[in-house]
């Protein structure tokens, strides 16, 4: 599977280029899967839900399943974090992993910039980022620069650089 990256710091607007790039490489007929990291202690399950006291009550996993979707509720009980190998290592394989957050592993990513927050650009400490998409211009850079709202360049360079063939979306 080929794995890019959308780093920048909190507020930069990682989530908002991730889900308007999805509709557009999956209907270049990719499929693709996205792994988010989260910093601090987070749950998808709600109290009164069954699968919520299944994992009060010990479960080490807690498997839902319906028609339409399944998750897989893991408890790490005081086992470390997964790392960015094992996360990718979990999913099904498609032909393209976005991955949100794990900023300063070593893969390659896209900065998502917004000059506005007041925060550095972390391309120029960080050979593995491979282009910016930036909310203002940009002095130039020693790799490609997007505007925010450039989704389809940005859907094109991911798609060449990661040596994808964009096909027909199937039905």
């Amino acid at each position: 599977m080929r794995v890019i990256g959308v780093a920048g710091w909190s507020g930069a607007g990682k989530t908002a280029l991730i889900t308007r790039l999805l509709p557009v490489l999956c209907g270049r007929g990719l499929r693709v899967s996205t792994v988010k990291r989260a910093h601090h202690e987070f749950d998808i399950d709600q109290p009164g839900k069954d699968s919520y006291a299944h994992r009060a009550a010990g479960a080490t996993e807690v498997l839902v399943s319906s028609a339409r979707r399944w998750a897989l509720l893991h408890e790490q009980r005081g086992a470390p974090e997964l790392s960015f190998e094992e996360a990718i290592a979990r999913l099904s394989p498609v032909d393209l992993v976005i991955v949100e957050g794990f900023k300063h592993h070593a893969h390659d990513k896209i900065e998502v910039h917004d000059p506005g927050e007041g925060k550095e650009l972390l391309a120029p400490n960080d050979p593995h980022i491979i282009a910016v998409c930036s909310a203002a211009p940009l002095s130039p850079q020693r790799v490609p620069v997007f505007t925010r709202d450039d989704v389809a360049g940005v859907a094109a360079f991911i798609i060449a650089h990661c040596g994808l063939a964009a096909r027909s979306a199937v039905a």
